[in-house]
C-alpha cells in the first residue's frame, strides 16, 4: 500500500477499486495522531499500519469514521486507540449487527464482488460500535492541530461526518460526494445542501475515499456534474 504525504501534518494512503477499500487518511498532532476511517477489514487496517510504520508515523489514538459503510468502519476490530463516530453511524452499526445471521452474511458477500474479494478465504466479517459516539459536531485538538469533526447532508448516506482541519485548510469527506449505493443516483435536494457545505468552507484540497485528491474548485465541479 503506497502512502502520500500532502502536507507535515497530514497523509492518505491509496484507493483501490478491485476491493472497493477507500482511501484512509492520517493526521499527525503534537500530542497524538487522527486516522479517518477504519477501513474494509483488518487486512484492510494491517496494511495501512504497516505503510505508517515504513514512514516513521506512530499508529492513531482515534480513528474518526465517515459513514457506516462497510470499506469505511468494518476494520474498526482491529485498529489501535479509540473510534469516534456520529450517533447516526453507530445506529447503522448497531442495526447491522442485530441483523447478523448466516443467510444475511451471504447477502452482505453477495452484495458486490469487491466484498466477495475482501473477504475470500472465509475471512470472517467482524463489525463492532464506536468507542465514543458524538451528536453534530466534536472539536478535537491532537497538540497545535485542530480538528473539527461535523454531519452534513449527503446522497450518499444520512450519517455522513466531515472532518475539517481549518489550520491546514484541508477536509476529509468521506464517500459525501456519490449518490446512494448501489444505483449511484444522487438527490437534487441533498446534492445542493452538500455543495452549499462545501462552498461555505474555507479550504484548499479535500480528500475523499475513492478519488485522487481534490481541490475546492475540483470538488465543486465534480459535484456540480454529477450524473452527467
Amino acid at each position: 500500500m503506497e502512502l502520500y504525504r500532502l502536507s507535515d501534518k497530514i497523509w492518505y494512503s491509496e484507493y483501490d477499486t478491485d476491493r472497493d477499500r477507500p482511501a484512509l487518511g492520517y493526521i499527525r498532532g503534537d500530542d497524538f495522531s487522527v486516522a479517518i476511517d477504519a477501513g474494509h477489514s483488518d487486512a484492510h487496517v494491517n496494511e495501512f499500519y504497516d505503510a505508517l510504520k515504513e514512514h516513521g508515523l506512530l499508529l492513531p489514538s482515534l480513528t474518526v469514521i465517515t459513514h457506516w459503510h462497510w470499506d469505511h468502519s468494518f476494520g474498526m476490530h482491529a485498529i489501535h486507540g479509540l473510534s469516534v463516530a456520529n450517533r447516526k453511524t453507530n445506529e447503522y452499526l448497531k442495526d447491522f449487527i442485530a441483523k447478523r445471521s448466516e443467510e444475511n452474511d451471504r447477502k452482505f458477500l453477495e452484495l458486490d464482488p469487491s466484498i466477495a474479494l475482501e473477504y475470500k478465504d472465509d475471512r470472517p466479517i467482524v463489525v463492532k460500535e464506536a468507542d465514543i459516539i458524538f451528536e453534530d459536531r466534536l472539536h478535537l485538538n491532537a497538540g497545535n492541530t485542530q480538528i473539527e469533526l461535523f454531519q452534513a447532508p449527503s446522497s450518499h448516506t444520512s450519517d455522513s461526518t466531515l472532518i475539517l482541519l481549518p489550520e491546514e485548510k484541508v477536509l476529509f469527506f468521506g464517500d459525501a460526494l456519490s449518490g446512494v449505493f448501489p444505483t449511484w443516483i444522487a438527490d437534487p435536494d441533498l446534492q445542493k445542501q452538500f455543495i452549499d457545505t462545501i462552498e461555505s468552507l474555507d479550504v484548499e484540497w479535500c480528500i475523499g475515499g475513492h478519488w485522487p485528491v481534490f481541490t475546492k474548485e475540483e470538488l465543486l465541479y465534480e459535484l456540480y456534474h454529477y450524473g452527467d
